[in-house]
C-alpha cells in the first residue's frame, strides 16, 4: 500500500501519529521534521505557506503518499488552500479542538493554549464564534512552550518552573477553565508537566479526530499483517539532529533519512 505523509516543523506531529498508529497499525507512514524549518509560528505566513508547499511537493514525488496530513495547527491555518490547490492528493489538516472542550465544559470556560499566532489568527476567532460563542475563552498564546516540548522529546533536562509560568494567565483567572485546548501538535508531547502544573484541568486535543480522518480517506483494501514501514525524514544538518535521530527510534521508525533535494531559502 502506498504510504501516507506525516509533515511537521519538528516532533509535535508525532502527536498525531500516535493516534493515527493506534487506529492503523498496519499504515506505512513516512514522517518529515522539517528540523531546518523550526518553529514554524514565528515565521511570517507567507514565509510558511512556500515552505510547506515546496517541502510537500518534494515528498509527494519521492514517496508517492495516498494523502498528507499537516500535522501543525500553525501550517494548517494558512497553507492548506495553497496546498490543496497544487497537489492532487487528500490534504488533511489540524484545526484546534474548540468544538469538543466546548461541547464538554460544565463550567463554561475553556482555555486555548497555542502559538501566538494561532491564538490570535482570525481562523481562530471564528471558531471560537461557531462553537463556543458561550463559552468564556482565555487564550494564551506561547512560543517558548514549543521549545520546551521539543527539548522534553530529545530526552533534555529543563526547568518546570517554566511550564507554571506559562500556565499563569490561566491559574490568575477568575474562573479557571475545566478543560483547555492544546492548539499546538507539540504540546502534548508535554501533557504530563501540564497536569502536574493544574492537574484538574481536561486537557484537549485533534489526534484521534484527525486518525478518523485519515481511517476514512483510505482505499478500501484489507487490512496487512506484520510491521508497517516507517521512515522519519529530517530537513537540514541541525546541531540537534542526533538527539532527534535518537528520539525518533522510539517510534519504531525503520529509516531514517535527510531529504535529498534542498528546500528553497
Amino acid at each position: 500500500m502506498k504510504p501516507i505523509v506525516i509533515l511537521d516543523s519538528g516532533a509535535g506531529g508525532l502527536t498525531v501519529f500516535d493516534e493515527i498508529s493506534r487506529m492503523i497499525p498496519w499504515l506505512p507512514v513516512v514522517y518529515c521534521a522539517d528540523n531546518a524549518g523550526f518553529p514554524y509560528g514565528p515565521k511570517p505566513e507567507a514565509e510558511v505557506t512556500e515552505r510547506v508547499c515546496h517541502l510537500l511537493d518534494v515528498l509527494t514525488q519521492h514517496y508517492n503518499p495516498v494523502l498528507a496530513v499537516i500535522a501543525c495547527n500553525t501550517a494548517s491555518t494558512v497553507a492548506l488552500s495553497a496546498l490543496r490547490e497544487k497537489l492532487d492528493i487528500p490534504i488533511i489538516g489540524v484545526v484546534p479542538a474548540i468544538k469538543t472542550a466546548a461541547t464538554l465544559s460544565r463550567n463554561r470556560c475553556i482555555g486555548l493554549l497555542a502559538t501566538p499566532g494561532t491564538a490570535n489568527r482570525a481562523y481562530t476567532d471564528n471558531l471560537i464564534q461557531e462553537f463556543a460563542n458561550d463559552c468564556q475563552v482565555i487564550r494564551v498564546g506561547s512560543t517558548e512552550l514549543v521549545h520546551l516540548a521539543e527539548r522534553v522529546f530529545r530526552g533534555e533536562q529543563v526547568d518546570h518552573q517554566n511550564f507554571h509560568d506559562i500556565l499563569a494567565p490561566f491559574k490568575k483567572a477568575d474562573v479557571a477553565p475545566d478543560h483547555i485546548v492544546l492548539g499546538c501538535t507539540h504540546f502534548p508531547l508535554v501533557r504530563r508537566e501540564l497536569s502536574d502544573c493544574m492537574p484538574g484541568v481536561t486537557w484537549v486535543d485533534s489526534g484521534e479526530a484527525i486518525a478518523r480522518r485519515v481511517h476514512s480517506l483510505l482505499p478500501d483494501i484489507s487490512e496487512t499483517h506484520g510491521s508497517a514501514l516507517r521512515t522519519v525524514v529530517f530537513t537540514g544538518q541541525t546541531d540537534s539532529l542526533n538527539l532527534f535521530r535518537t528520539a525518533f527510534s522510539g517510534y519504531s521508525f525503520h529509516t531514517q533519512v535527510i531529504l535529498s533535494c534542498p528546500l528553497r531559502q
